[in-house]
This record gives structure tokens, sequence and C-alpha cells, in this order.
């Protein structure tokens, strides 16, 4: 039986604070919980302190370039079908540098799990907008405010049809978990866009901003309607909606 002391514990040099350690206790635990094997599982990851999270995990792991997980994910994955491969690093990487090939990976459907701690600013360099920062957000390189429209990974996936699209929240341990168990579950390509804080360089988007505005999916709600997933993706500001947004059984690019 898998537990929690097989995948390791090792000391993270992050901030004190920041969301991705929740986010790796969660991604541990869903591990346990699936019952997997360090030796079953495959972390890819880019650059950044997000892309730092496989590092404190006995498993197997493989450091890429600055948003180029997906695409060594990918080769892995085609090359041994039975190995659970999982891509792990920050909104910069998995949107920024690595956009194209997060794409890519939508439209193959490969059967690989993406995990993005989205923390709305590039942590590593010290603070700069990333593609997910909001209009206004004023940075050491954007010193009158971000001007440009944000990315929306949620939307996006699931405009293109993803296999399983969700979000979640940091802060929400037991909910995080969940939607990574979902996500490694899925038959094709699953992402998981995880809002966390940067307690160094997001002094807006801080644990009570995402705790006054994430709310849980109803219990009504059908993630196989497309239409209303799109609307449901969409929403952000006041209200942001955490859960499975979007899932469809279309056979994945190794089937």
């Amino acid at each position: 039986m898998t537990t929690l002391d097989a995948f390791g514990e090792y000391e993270p040099a992050w901030c004190p604070g920041c969301g991705n350690f929740a986010i790796l206790g969660s991604v541990k635990q869903a591990l346990v919980n699936l019952g997997l094997e360090p030796h079953q599982v495959l972390f890819v990851s880019g650059i950044g302190q997000a892309a730092k999270a496989p590092h404190y995990l006995n498993a197997n792991v493989f450091n890429g370039l600055h948003g180029r997980a997906v695409p060594a994910a990918t080769g892995a994955k085609i090359a041994n079908a039975e190995l659970v491969v999982i891509v792990e690093s920050g909104d910069g990487c998995s949107y920024g540098e690595g956009g194209n090939h997060f794409l890519a990976a939508v439209r193959r459907n490969i059967n690989i799990t993406m995990l993005v701690h989205n923390n709305q600013v590039y942590g590593l360099t010290k603070g700069q907008a990333s593609p997910t920062s909001q209009p206004g957000f004023v940075t050491k390189t954007q010193p009158d405010g971000v001007q440009l429209t944000p990315f929306n990974p949620v939307a996006v996936a699931t405009a293109m049809e993803a296999g399983f699209v969700a979000r979640t929240f940091s802060g929400l341990a037991e909910h995080t978990t969940e939607m990574i168990q979902q996500a490694i579950r899925h038959q094709g390509f699953a992402l998981v866009d995880i809002l966390q804080p940067c307690v160094s360089f997001n002094k807006i988007n801080t644990y009570a901003w995402y705790k006054e505005r994430c709310e849980l999916l109803p219990a009504s709600y059908d993630p196989a309607d497309w239409e209303q997933a799109m609307r449901m993706a969409a929403r952000w500001g006041d209200r942001i909606p955490i859960g499975v947004i979007y899932r469809n059984d279309r056979p994945s690019f190794e089937a």
C-alpha cells in the first residue's frame, strides 16, 4: 500500500506562505489515494518556482527547458503508455513560453495531466506580469500597469474541447486533491488550473482575495454541456467558479 512517506520528505526553497507548499501536499495525497507507486509516475516540468515542485518528490522527474515540458511529456507518454505522466509548472511557463505546446496537447488529446500553478505573476524572475495577470497590475517591468487582456486558460481549453478542464484553489486542499485525482484518472488530456497566491510579488491576488471569490460549482452543473461550460469558463471577477468545468470522452491520441 502506497503511503505519503514513499514520495519522500524534502525541504523546499519557496517563500514561507507560498501556495506551492499546499499544492505539493495535494499532489502527494492524490497519488497516494490513487494507489500509485513512485516508479509508476513521471513528472515533467519547465522553469520557475512551480516547476521546482517535482524536485521535492521521490518519483521519476524530467526538468526541461522553460515552456517546453509538454513536448517531453508527450514523447514519454507515447514511448511508455503505462506511465502516468504529469506536467507541473507555472502560468508563465505553461501559458507564456509554453503556450503553443499547451494548445497542441489539447488538440492531440494526449493522455497526460497538466497541473498549472497559476499565481498570475512570474515568481522566479522576481515579479513581472504573466499571461494571466489582470489589467492594471503594477510590476517593476509594467510600472504603468498591465495593459494586455489576460489569458484565460480554462476558457481556451474548453473552447478547444479539451478532454478534462478543471480549476481549483490551493487554499482548499481537499478540493485540489480531488481535482488532481480526477484529472489523472481521465483518459485524455487533462488540465487543472490551480489558483495560488504569490506572497512575495502579488499583493493583490492573496489568500483572502481568492477565498472571497472562489465558489464551488453547483451540484446540478453538468460538465458535459459545452455551451454551459463556455459560459462558466468565461466567469472571472467577483465570482470564480471552481471544479470540473468541462469534460468529454473523445479518444485519446494514443487510443
